[in-house]
């Protein structure tokens, strides 16, 4: 089977467990965003349609949370929690 090698922010967010539903997910996206750093380089992006890879690095709020994490997997499903931990690990931020 051919995986793809990337895939919509807000099926990833969804898939990874931070929101509870695909519309929960697009909907925050759309009014808070995200930041995405690939290769060096970071991007705003408030689109949910906006397409990350394996190695990005995503940055979102979540309730009085930021989350920054680094995409492992992109996923085929949404799984259970502990398959949805395997597809990212927390970053530490400094403060």
């Amino acid at each position: 089977m051919n995986e793809p090698d990337s895939v919509r922010l807000d099926i990833w967010l969804w898939r990874a467990r931070f929101f509870r539903t695909r519309t929960l997910a697009t909907d925050h996206l759309k009014g808070k965003g995200a930041r995405i750093s690939r290769n060096g380089q970071t991007r705003r992006s408030n689109k949910p349609g906006t397409t990350i890879s394996a190695g990005d690095v995503v940055t979102f709020g979540r309730g009085e949370h930021i989350r920054t994490v680094e995409i492992l997997d992109l996923g085929e499903r949404r799984g259970p929690a502990e398959e949805a931990r395997n597809l990212y690990r927390q970053l530490e931020i400094e403060p």
